[in-house]
């Protein structure tokens, strides 16, 4: 098992129900597939330049342990998912 970060980063134009609905969908995701460490809601921020024509992103991060063949996994179904601006997933 490895540790890894992913970064997720949701647009504010989806109403909070679906916001927190994706924020649930990727940590049971996350739970079922390895071992969830944390997942820090940062909230509403401000990108550093635009994306799609919005300003602002709802970021998350999620600290997790998991095989080797997961994060690639992860990263097909947050490229995917409608709703997202971008993800990023590290290794530790």
């Amino acid at each position: 098992m490895q540790k890894y970060e992913a970064m997720v980063v949701i647009s504010t134009k989806q109403e909070e129900d679906v916001i927190k609905g994706l924020v649930e969908k990727f940590t049971s995701l996350i739970s079922e597939n390895g071992t969830l460490v944390s997942v820090d809601e940062w909230g509403k921020k401000r990108l550093a330049y635009m994306i799609n024509k919005e300003t602002e992103g709802y970021y998350v991060l999620y600290t997790f342990e998991a095989k080797p063949e997961f994060p690639a996994e992860l990263s097909r179904r947050l490229k995917i998912t409608e709703g997202l601006l971008r993800s990023m997933i590290i290794a530790l």
